[in-house]
């Protein structure tokens, strides 16, 4: 057993502080929802945790720029539930609440569901090489059991996909991630916050070490007329997409005035192309320009034998995302 030193945070400069020197060895903790479970695998060890969960994170209120801020701290649950992500944002909500169970949804947070590793059975299992557990040791599920894997933007050193509903949402509306740490505050662009794997898919994020996310922010622009996020995967709950799209049109009669897509269950982050979606800006909303468009947007997929489905699976799914979309 490990022995884990715990601190509660009441401010998020004491947070930073309490991280201090410590920045490899420590985590934030808030729901727990998924550092508890890759602390019982042994997957990570930290010797401190610094709770957040008393920090003023846990709000949802209206942003300078006309969107939405919100709070990193705010559960799963009341974000998807809120009035105001309900009305203007329900392509957040809708995906929110096809993630995880009701349960923990009541207790992951809207930061932490960012932060969430993958779910690679490999990485779970430390009898096995895993290049993000431990860098140059190998990648099991190149020739293993990859049904869940990527077939977008992989390398030979990784192929593991993001598990995350929300996040693939939050790319579709073109949030942003509030982000605080010793040298101040700064903001990503919700399609850079995750990155690719490449021959470091140990680093995820683009969050520095000891960085804390303090909200998302969601543009004024919400699509609330024409969404729609398909999930598909083995069961009807509790369980990460295989394949999901998020899809949300701005039509004018049945032209296409602006057009989202981001994909889940793929890829190492969120899968979004905004040069391929401006190509059909001004096109008609009809299912031969969503088929180009979803073969355009998986351009380059690649199976790896048990996943080999994935490809026709998604280029079907965004096909039926958007046509649902535009039905709305």
């Amino acid at each position: 057993m490990n022995n884990i030193s715990y601190k509660r945070a009441q401010s998020v400069e004491t947070a930073i502080e309490h991280i201090g020197s410590k920045k490899e060895s420590s985590r934030f903790i808030g729901g727990g929802t998924n550092l508890l479970d890759l602390m019982k695998y042994r997957v990570e060890n930290p010797e401190h945790l610094i709770d957040i969960n008393h920090l003023d994170l846990s709000k949802i209120e209206n942003s300078d720029s006309g969107g939405l801020l919100l709070g990193a701290t705010k559960t799963n649950a009341d974000t998807a539930y809120h009035e105001l992500v309900e009305e203007q944002y329900p392509l957040l909500s809708e995906a929110m609440l096809s993630a995880a169970s009701a349960q923990l949804r009541n207790m992951a947070t809207n930061g932490g569901n960012l932060l969430q590793r993958t779910r690679c059975f490999y990485f779970y299992n430390t009898s096995t090489p895993c290049n993000k557990r431990e860098p140059g040791s190998g990648c099991s599920a190149l020739k293993g059991f990859n049904r869940i894997h990527a077939i977008l933007g992989a390398s030979e050193h990784c192929i593991a996909t993001h598990p995350s509903d929300m996040a693939v949402a939050l790319a579709a509306l073109d949030a942003t991630v509030h982000i605080s740490g010793a040298e101040g505050d700064r903001t990503i662009a919700a399609t850079d916050f995750h990155k690719l794997p490449g021959d470091t898919p140990h680093i995820e994020t683009n969050l520095e070490p000891g960085e804390i996310i303090t909200g998302i922010e969601l543009p004024e622009k919400g699509f609330a007329k024409n969404y729609h996020y398909l999930k598909v995967r083995d069961r009807p709950s509790y369980a990460f997409a295989l394949v999901s799209v998020a899809a949300a049109i701005e039509l004018e009669n049945n032209t296409i005035k602006d057009i989202r897509v981001a994909l889940g269950g793929v890829a190492h982050k969120p899968w979004r192309k905004p040069s391929v979606e401006k190509e059909f800006i001004g096109k008609e909303a009809n299912t031969e320009n969503f088929e180009q468009l979803a073969d355009k947007l998986t351009d380059g997929a690649k199976g790896y034998g048990n996943n080999d489905f994935k490809i026709p699976l998604v280029r079907k799914s965004i096909v039926r995302a958007l046509t649902e979309a535009m039905n709305k």
